[in-house]
């Protein structure tokens, strides 16, 4: 059997884009944010119940972000969780043109 030739494509470095995936933006971000919270947490060893008591926020949220459930979980909690956690969130902007699919496919 031979093999088939396989193409590389560059991704766009969110891949919730680069699958089309609703408010792509938004959970780039929330994945972002949550895996830092996991980082942080392993870190200094913590269960979700230490965090709690260190945070006032719910064991609920920080078993959500543990397990990549962020539906019900905005971008501002994930930033208290960050900020309970004994760290800051320093956010930088960086604007670009939005490309459609058909204009990354001529280009």
């Amino acid at each position: 059997m031979i093999p088939k030739a396989t193409k590389s494509v560059r991704g766009s470095g969110n891949i919730y884009r680069d699958f089309d995936v609703p408010d792509a933006d938004v959970r780039q971000l929330k994945a972002i944010l949550a895996a830092e919270i996991i980082k942080t947490l392993d870190k200094k060893g913590l269960t979700v119940r230490k965090a709690q008591s260190l945070t006032g926020i719910d064991a609920g949220d920080f078993s959500r972000v543990r397990n990549a459930d962020f539906r019900r979980i905005s971008v501002e909690r994930l930033m208290a969780m960050i900020n309970g956690l004994g760290s800051r969130v320093v956010v930088a902007v960086t604007l670009r043109r939005a490309e459609t699919r058909h204009a990354a496919a001529v280009a």
